[in-house]
């Protein structure tokens, strides 16, 4: 999956004039907007009619079967919701404090894409996208702060999932999880640079820094979350 969203995401870099082309809003900042103190008093409600609304669907379709509480492991997992937002919210504010700018994810992965592109002798350096960051390319990829994050990230989550014991690669998949994850990293890739960002960039940064786009991305994450789960018996896959 994550070979195709780089790969995703570098089709997208290549296809951005065109998307830039089309009609758009302005950029619309709640905090500007509003104020900080309406601003923030305004995603706290929204998130609690969200929090309510699932309430209310999950008691008309009968609650399934809570999981057996588990002894809370700092190192093993898994880790209480509440913990886990906390660690996240400290997490982005670090990175702003650091890097000057929210957390984001998905253009380390356009770069790595890009780079790959370059050094085959695709002439992505002719791209509207990478003409204006061509000190990107140029620079090694340590320069660039969200890519070693990712890095980061990634080795991150082999360690966890050493530590919880759940590091069991499969090696032999069938051919139509194959496809499946392929058409999901496209996707997902290709998405993500036209949004520019993910479910970190674009929805939790996002929201988090007072933009309204997050809020329109999480409308439309829902929906192709409804549609990918109504496709997956196609890629022998539950609906579950």
């Amino acid at each position: 999956t994550l070979a195709f969203f780089v790969l995703g995401s570098v089709i997208g870099t290549a296809h951005m004039p065109f998307w830039l082309a089309q009609p758009s809003l302005p950029p619309i900042s709640l905090v500007r907007e509003l104020g900080l103190v309406p601003a923030l008093t305004l995603n706290l409600a929204l998130f609690g009619a969200i929090v309510l609304l699932t309430l209310v669907v999950e008691r008309r379709r009968g609650a399934p079967e809570r999981l057996p509480r588990r002894r809370w492991d700092l190192l093993r997992g898994p880790w209480p919701i509440l913990a886990g937002a906390v660690a996240l919210a400290l997490l982005n504010y670090a990175t702003l404090a650091l890097a000057g700018r929210p957390w984001g994810i998905t253009w380390g992965f356009a770069l790595w894409g890009a780079k790959l592109f370059d050094a085959i002798g695709i002439a992505v350096r002719e791209w509207p996208y990478w003409a204006a960051r061509a000190g990107a390319l140029d620079a090694p990829l340590w320069r660039d702060v969200t890519s070693v994050m990712n890095v980061g990230i990634i080795l991150g989550a082999f360690l966890a999932a050493g530590l919880a014991g759940a590091f069991r690669p499969v090696w032999r998949l069938p051919p139509r999880a194959v496809l499946s994850a392929a058409i999901g990293g496209l996707l997902l890739g290709y998405g993500a640079r036209l949004a520019f960002g993910c479910n970190i960039g674009a929805f939790f940064s996002g929201i988090a820094s007072g933009s309204l786009h997050g809020w329109a991305w999480m409308v439309f994450a829902f929906a192709g979350n409804w549609l990918g789960t109504y496709l997956r018996p196609l890629f022998g896959m539950s609906r579950g």
